[in-house]
């Protein structure tokens, strides 16, 4: 609620001065106490009474807070795409390790009878469309995307040992799913990976894991790294993986 991160609770009378504050913060930012006042009309006390509960001994402290979240809530900048950086990827995935790792992935999603996908954020997206792809090239695959309802907590082992549990994840370090893959370890599932880097916590505990090695890219509190490498890579396992059974079709 405006600069505090937690909620406020407020009366009616300051939730009206809230409402005006968040209508018009660029003003309140000038205001002295008497003017914002009278523009609620209400009393300084009854103002003053409102920044105390925004953790500010006065209307001082508590405009120069507001000014600071103001600054920060004002649009920053962001670079223009850079080409490179996936000129770089491709370049990468042309090499014998990224091919390798790709490969390992391939040999057990071959053993594999289900594919569970998962993504938190922006990767959801990703989890979502590699089930959707993965299901129309050679196996059932599904998409999960709220484990804290739907826990992988209750499955018999026999599913467990044919289960791959497929994480796409830019910075790889999600307790949610990391607290998943510690129980799905213990009941033989597969787990493979798709992160930004090889040294996360969650592609360190996968048996198989795709690195692509981008630049992070923040804008405020949100994590906004391209996701274009993990929807190629997620096409490209998917591809490789048909190509691998198409070649055992015909040798049988």
């Amino acid at each position: 609620m405006l600069f505090l991160e937690e909620q406020v609770e407020l009366n009616d009378t300051e939730m009206e001065i809230y409402h005006y504050i968040t209508d018009n913060i660029d003003k309140v930012i000038f205001m002295r106490i008497r003017d914002l006042a009278d523009e609620v009309h209400y009393s300084t006390t009854t103002v003053l009474r409102f920044c105390r509960k925004f953790e500010c001994q006065g209307f001082a402290e508590f405009r120069i807070k507001l000014r600071m979240f103001r600054k920060n809530q004002k649009p920053i900048p962001i670079d223009t795409t850079d080409e490179t950086t996936y000129i770089d990827f491709l370049n990468r995935t042309a090499q014998s390790e990224f091919k390798k790792s790709v490969q390992e992935v391939v040999d057990i999603l071959a053993e594999s009878e289900l594919v569970i996908f998962i993504g938190i954020g922006a990767s959801k997206l990703m989890a979502e469309y590699g089930s959707l792809y993965f299901s129309s090239l050679f196996l059932l695959s599904i998409h999960i995307d709220d484990l804290a309802n739907h826990p992988l907590y209750y499955m018999s082992d026999q599913v467990s040992k044919k289960l791959c549990l497929f994480i796409v994840s830019v910075d790889g370090e999600n307790q949610e799913i990391i607290k998943n893959i510690h129980h799905l370890k213990l009941q033989k599932t597969k787990i493979v990976s798709i992160t930004n880097s090889a040294k996360s916590t969650i592609a360190r505990l996968s048996d198989a894991n795709i690195s692509y090695y981008i630049n992070k890219e923040q804008f405020q509190e949100a994590n906004i790294t391209s996701q274009l490498p993990a929807l190629y890579t997620i096409e490209l396992v998917g591809k490789e993986m048909r190509k691998q059974l198409n070649l055992k079709d015909i040798i049988q």
